[in-house]
């Protein structure tokens, strides 16, 4: 009997997050909120948040610093995330969320500026994922700030050795995408911006089944994942064509973290339910656009699905 293999989510940016919620809201006065809700964000935290619901076998591994750390690490324990923070001096970065719960609903985020893990935080990163048995999953999420810097450089040779001794799943942006599309990851998850930005512009505006044929050529990643809003999925595997997979029509209330959740899903039908990756993709869908249709991450009704 094959084993489920254990799966990895890595945040690079932690986030400690208050919610204010208004009856109605305008910038420019003072107002007071009717609620106030704390969270902790961050990619891969909201992708844990989804395989907790789904009952996965995870570890959600993160960088913190400060009280705000401390204060993520706390609320981690209370809502039973299974996860290990390795600890950095600066401080772990703020946010603020305020939704209007007004007829017309409207969410708007605030973030603090992005924090890079010390050199210590990141040795102490990779000495622990190279202990992990062979055949785990590690999902890079979101990003990773102070990538360039030689403080990266222990845990950027372990990322580009791990698809020998298991699974690499990526869904980041910026310098470290550029960097990922040269390995051979097993799946890269992204959006249609972050796309165009791995091409010249006179070549970004083709269609997204044309630029991944461009990537295929390239060669590195095995399988890729481009969502557009609700548009379909676009999805390309080994010497397969393009194709795309079409998911459920919601009225959006907030697209927040529905990518992540999507991840999740995908991590959840490929590894524990055995889903073949295009099937996998295709299971997502629904729960991604459940996310989407409600406010929060990963706290929607449960939607129909075989």
């Amino acid at each position: 009997m094959s084993v489920t293999p254990h799966i990895f989510t890595l945040t690079g940016n932690l986030l400690l997050e208050h919610t204010l919620e208004f009856a109605t809201w305008a910038p420019g006065k003072t107002q007071r909120a009717v609620n106030e809700t704390l969270q902790v964000g961050g990619k891969g935290i909201n992708v844990a948040k989804m395989l907790n619901r789904l009952g996965g076998s995870h570890t959600a591994l993160c960088f913190s610093g400060g009280a705000a750390g401390h204060t993520c690490e706390h609320w981690l324990r209370e809502k039973n995330f299974s996860f290990r923070a390795f600890p950095t001096l600066a401080a772990t970065r703020r946010g603020t969320v305020i939704r209007d719960l007004s007829r017309a609903y409207r969410e708007t985020t605030f973030l603090g500026p992005d924090v890079a893990p010390d050199a210590e935080a990141i040795r102490a990163c990779v000495d622990f994922l190279s202990t992990q048995p062979t055949g785990s999953v590690l999902a890079i999420c979101g990003s990773l700030p102070g990538w360039d810097s030689t403080d990266f450089d222990p845990l950027r040779e372990l990322l580009h050795r791990w698809p020998e001794r298991g699974c690499l799943i990526v869904d980041t942006y910026g310098p470290p995408l550029a960097w990922f599309v040269e390995r051979a990851a097993a799946l890269i998850r992204i959006n249609r911006t972050e796309l165009e930005t791995l091409f010249p512009t006179a070549e970004a505006k083709l269609s997204s089944g044309e630029l991944l044929l461009k990537l295929r050529d390239r060669g590195g990643a095995l399988r890729w994942a481009v969502t557009d809003g609700p548009g379909p999925v676009w999805f390309l595997a080994d010497h397969n064509a393009p194709e795309t997979i079409t998911g459920p029509v919601v009225r959006e209330v907030s697209a927040t973290g529905s990518g992540d959740v999507m991840l999740a899903c995908i991590l959840f039908a490929r590894f524990h339910r055995g889903l073949s990756w295009r099937d996998s993709v295709a299971w997502s869908l629904p729960f991604a656009a459940a996310n989407a249709a409600h406010p929060g991450i990963a706290e929607f009704p449960e939607p129909a699905i075989d």
